[in-house]
């Protein structure tokens, strides 16, 4: 059987068992440098009971050190389920399986309205696609930290080189009563 031939009866059997399709990546995998993900995390001024989501968390490097940093539940969403079962492994080597949780999932559709920080190393569209979500459904206050990439015409809080490259703050701000 041809690869083609072997892709096409994959996809007839998706559609005839009713299996969604997974969605090509918007973005490959590129790891964060370790410096930057602890000064994405510092920037973030994680506390305790905080719940930190990354989305396209890729490895799980971010969320993984934020449940080592103590005090922190954290989420990963990634649409990879190669990276997804990597990220996984990787935190149960690190012990804080427990604390970390990874989901095979499409940024633009997944439930993150539980956060109060979340993390980003996306590109500029999709982070776009991202910020009316991340200002309707976040909590006033939740603490959004990128990697690289602005939020468009919404102005960081603050800013600042990690390793020659660029890390954007910003608070969800206070709702405007209609």
């Amino acid at each position: 059987m041809t690869w083609r031939a072997l892709l096409a009866a994959a996809a007839w059997f998706a559609a005839c068992t009713g299996l969604a399709q997974p969605r090509v990546p918007d973005v490959i995998f590129v790891p964060t440098p370790q410096e930057v993900v602890e000064d994405m995390l510092r920037l973030a001024e994680l506390k305790a009971g905080d719940v930190l989501y990354d989305l396209g968390s890729g490895d799980g490097r971010i969320p993984i050190a934020a449940a080592v940093r103590g005090g922190i539940r954290a989420v990963g969403i990634d649409i990879d389920p190669y990276r997804v079962d990597e990220a996984r492994e990787n935190a149960r080597r690190a012990g804080v399986a427990g604390q970390v949780t990874f989901q095979l999932g499409d940024v633009l559709t997944a439930d993150f309205r539980e956060a109060t920080v979340v993390t980003l190393f996306l590109l500029p569209e999709l982070n776009l696609k991202l910020r009316p979500r991340l200002l309707r459904e976040l909590r006033p206050g939740t603490r959004i930290v990128s990697h690289q990439f602005d939020l468009g015409d919404w102005h960081p809080d603050r800013q600042q080189v990690s390793n020659g490259r660029i890390l954007y703050f910003w608070t969800v701000p206070p709702r405007n009563p209609d």
